[in-house]
């Protein structure tokens, strides 16, 4: 009978959050314009090399043996206007964009046409998609072949959580809704419908879901806090200047909050493993021993809590910095002096973004702990002032 209904309160969860995400990719979507085709327009299409008319290209032995120079092509176009057809193709590559093609590449073009119907191509790129493709499905395949269903939920919870990133929340925030306010929301609904998928409706799901809210609530809290400590914001971010030029032409989209808004989408995955290991592990000594006390249960929680703390702040710190690693060893180069460096407004951005992150995550295990204690608990009249050692 609790099985059953289990499965019900996790069907109309699910039900009632299938309901949420198709109103919000409505709203999300509302009011957005086609744009018109102009007397010049650009597209991209896919297409096949067919033969390679001339090569200049040489390899530069000081961009570690990169290509500079151009080929002529003629490629056959697999997709838009012009598929079917065979197009003249020049392809520019240089150490930091494009690619050497050969007869039978997949490519990616920028077909230029023009009012009077003229038109013209250029190599984008490589076509990548086959091949990122790939990677893709031999993730997917690694994570059902060892987790087996689990995995299998736990890939559904992450298509869920990327669609609503790139379907909901993005165009919100193109929109203009409030920063903090609606990326905070959509996490916690990613949290809630994540944590139905892979455990249902349960006091373990229930403990992490509340931890997991609350431990980014206070890693948002902490950004805030210490960004206005350094008189630092989002409009510091390195590739802010594309969204200012957005907003300067007249979208509304909030600027300053997203640093915080990067602080609790980086923040989301790890607090939510924090949480559901915790409230997992405790609903496992629960099982073991049905008359711990909420005390017992607290302590059990934060001892397994504190073996976590090194491996998951090692773990966020390192993912901050090998994403601007390229960066790093440029300002290395430069020699910079204490001040200038430590000063900067790049090291203050990811000092905070790092450490807002770890606070999350370590504030999750007690909050996890105590909120799954008081729910599982076999002595419903014991309370935390329990003596008695974990």
């Amino acid at each position: 009978m609790k099985n059953i209904l289990k499965q019900k309160a996790a069907a109309a969860v699910l039900v009632i959050s299938l309901i949420i995400f198709i109103m919000l990719l409505f709203i999300a979507g509302s009011g957005k314009e086609e744009s018109a085709e102009g007397s010049d327009f650009v597209e991209y299409e896919k297409g096949t090399v067919t033969a390679v008319l001339s090569d200049s290209l040489e390899q530069d032995p000081s961009s570690d043996g990169a290509f500079r120079g151009e080929q002529t092509l003629t490629v056959k176009v697999k997709s838009g206007r012009y598929k079917g057809q065979e197009l003249l193709v020049y392809n520019y590559a240089g150490p930091l964009y494009g690619v050497p093609v050969k007869e039978g590449d997949s490519v990616t073009m920028a077909v230029s046409t023009h009012s009077g119907g003229e038109h013209q191509a250029v190599v984008y790129e490589f076509n990548r998609i086959p091949q990122l493709a790939a990677v893709i499905l031999l993730f997917f395949l690694a994570t059902i072949l060892v987790g087996g269903r689990t995995g299998l939920k736990s890939l559904i919870s992450l298509v869920f959580t990327v669609l609503c990133l790139f379907m909901i929340l993005i165009p919100l925030l193109i929109k203009g809704a409030p920063t903090l306010l609606a990326t905070y929301a959509v996490t916690a609904y990613i949290a809630l419908v994540s944590f139905t998928i892979l455990g249902g409706v349960c006091r373990k799901t229930v403990s992490a879901f509340l931890g997991t809210v609350s431990g980014t609530a206070l890693a948002m809290i902490f950004s805030l806090a210490a960004q206005k400590m350094a008189r630092i914001n989002g409009l510091r971010l390195s590739d802010v200047e594309p969204l200012l030029q957005l907003r300067q032409s007249g979208s509304p989209i909030g600027l300053t909050g997203l640093l915080t808004a990067g602080i609790i989408i980086s923040a989301l995955g790890a607090v939510m493993d924090v949480a559901m290991s915790i409230s997992s592990s405790l609903e496992e000594v629960r099982t073991a021993d049905p008359s711990m006390t909420s005390r017992r249960l607290f302590g059990s929680g934060m001892n397994i809590g504190r073996d976590m703390v090194g491996t998951m702040t090692n773990t966020l710190i390192l993912a901050f910095l090998g994403s601007s690693f390229t960066l790093i060893i440029y300002l290395y180069s430069l020699d910079l002096g204490f001040y200038q460096f430590f000063s900067s407004a790049y090291l203050a951005i990811e000092v905070i973004s790092g450490i807002s992150s770890s606070i999350g995550m370590i504030l999750a295990i007690p909050l996890t702990a105590l909120i799954s204690s008081l729910l599982m608990s076999g002595d419903k009249s014991s309370d935390l002032s329990d003596t008695r050692p974990a």
